[in-house]
C-alpha cells in the first residue's frame, strides 16, 4: 500500500535548503518567548510547497491531509493547508465542504504562523461564511489564541472582496486595544482592503479611533492612501 505522507515528506526533503531553514526560523520568529517558538523549518520555499501540494493533492486522503496538519514541520503543515484549501474549494461543487470547514475549525491551532493563517483563513472559513452566521469569528476574537484571533480578521477579507465590510470593521474594532503586532497588523491590512474599494469606511473608521489605534494598524491602513493624507493621520 502506498504511503503518501512519505513520499509527501520525501518530496519536500528533497528539495530542503539548511540554510535557508535556519534564515526561516529568524523571520517567523521561532525563538524563546517569540510568537512561533519552538516551530521547526527545513528551508523549503512557498512555491517549491506549492508544486509539491498540487503533485498529491488529487490522492490525499481526510487522514493525510490530518497527519501534515499534525506535524511539528512548519512546511509540511503549510503544504497540508495548501491541500486542505484545495479539498474545500473542490468539495463546494458537490455540498460537501461542510466537512472542511470542520477540519478546518477543529485544527485551527495548527494554524500557528501567520503565512499558514493567511493562505487558509479567508479561503476556507470566510467563502464558508459568506451566507452564514459568522458568530464563530467573533467566538474566534475572544480566544486567548493568538493564532484564532488573526483568523477571525483574515476571514473577513472574503467579505470585503464581496463589498461587504460590517462584519471586518466590528471586527478591526474589536481588536484595537489587542496587544500583539500580528493582530495590528492583520487589522491594518483588513482596512486598507476596504479603503481600496471605497475609502469611505476605512476613513471614517480612522477618524473615529485614531486616538485608540495602535501605530502599525494605523500604518498598515493608510498604505495606498495618498502621501498627504498619509501624513495628517500619522501627525494626528
Amino acid at each position: 500500500m502506498k504511503n503518501l505522507i512519505l513520499d509527501i515528506t520525501k518530496s519536500l526533503m528533497s528539495v530542503a535548503d539548511a540554510q535557508k531553514a535556519i534564515s526561516m526560523q529568524r523571520f517567523f520568529k521561532t525563538g524563546k518567548g517569540e510568537y512561533g517558538e519552538g516551530d521547526i523549518f527545513i528551508g523549503v520555499s512557498v512555491p517549491q510547497q506549492r508544486a509539491i501540494a498540487k503533485q498529491f493533492q488529487n490522492e490525499c486522503s481526510k487522514k493525510d491531509v490530518i497527519a501534515l496538519l499534525d506535524s511539528p514541520i512548519h512546511e509540511e503543515r503549510l503544504t497540508g493547508v495548501f491541500i486542505l484549501v484545495d479539498k474545500f474549494k473542490k468539495s463546494i461543487k458537490s455540498n460537501q465542504e461542510q466537512e472542511w470547514v470542520d477540519l478546518y475549525i477543529e485544527k485551527a491551532d495548527k494554524m500557528n504562523n501567520w503565512d499558514l493563517v493567511d493562505s487558509s483563513a479567508h479561503h476556507i472559513l470566510g467563502k464558508w461564511l459568506e451566507k452564514r452566521d459568522r458568530k464563530i469569528l467573533y467566538e474566534f476574537s475572544k480566544s486567548t489564541s493568538l493564532w484564532k484571533n488573526r483568523i477571525a480578521l483574515v476571514s473577513t477579507l472574503h467579505f470585503i472582496r464581496k463589498y461587504d465590510f460590517e462584519d471586518a470593521l466590528r471586527l478591526c474594532e474589536l481588536a484595537l486595544p489587542h496587544q500583539h503586532e500580528l493582530i495590528h497588523k492583520a487589522s491594518g491590512w483588513m482596512l486598507k482592503e476596504m479603503y481600496e474599494r471605497d475609502p469611505n469606511p476605512t476613513c471614517k473608521f480612522i477618524d473615529t479611533f485614531k486616538q485608540k489605534m495602535p501605530r502599525t494598524m494605523l500604518r498598515y491602513a493608510i498604505e495606498k492612501m495618498p502621501e498627504s493624507q498619509r501624513k495628517s493621520y500619522l501627525q494626528k
